[in-house]
């Protein structure tokens, strides 16, 4: 089924995703994407059903055509200090309070949001896969994170952090077992079960 452009046509309505929620290191990143109401792309779709390819061919022609786009990012110290939930609201309102162009409403993907300026919102179930402009804004969200944990994987190449991009992963967990933890592992996470973990 096709995307629809957005929620409310005539409103500069901006579309909210992060990524890096599940992750056990590296930052969660956020975008906030206001389309124009003639945008059109068919390959646009939740950034989790495309390939890294398709997101990046992607990525260019969002930052091009949008009327306005923004990421934030929250540290994993960050995370560590107010915990996940509340860091991906914060990597939304650091989005948002980016954009050149102050939305008049917001779409946030999922069930839960905290209100940012009194700027009216609407939360979306799976809305990366029925609006553009949050489908935009999980693939920005997605590759700023990707390309933050290529430059962290060559700081620390033992983690596997170029393929899963800090994800609870076999080989990610084999590397902390092995090297211990990082500066970029949210320490409050579960990062190994019932494991004593060496700091580096």
């Amino acid at each position: 089924m096709p995307l629809e452009i957005c929620h409310t046509r005539g409103v500069y309505e901006a579309g909210c995703d992060e990524a890096g929620r599940g992750c056990l290191a590296g930052p969660v990143v956020a975008a906030a994407v206001i389309l124009p109401d003639d945008f059109s792309n068919d390959l646009l779709n939740d950034s989790k059903q495309l390939t890294d390819k398709q997101r990046y061919a992607l990525r260019p022609i969002i930052e091009k055509e949008a009327i306005s786009w923004a990421v934030g990012i929250v540290d994993n110290s960050e995370i560590d200090e107010i915990n996940i939930l509340n860091a991906s609201f914060l990597a939304m309102h650091r989005a948002i309070e980016q954009l050149k162009t102050t939305p008049q409403q917001l779409l946030i993907d999922g069930n839960r949001f905290k209100t940012y300026k009194n700027i009216p919102h609407l939360c979306m179930v799976k809305g990366d896969g029925r609006f553009m402009n949050i489908a935009a804004a999980s693939v920005l969200a997605k590759t700023y994170r990707d390309d933050l944990m290529d430059q962290l994987h060559e700081e620390f190449p033992f983690y596997g952090w170029k393929k899963n991009k800090g994800y609870p992963t076999a080989e990610h967990r084999n590397g902390i077992r092995e090297h211990g933890t990082t500066p970029y592992h949210r320490m409050s996470f579960t990062l190994l079960p019932d494991k004593q973990l060496s700091l580096f």
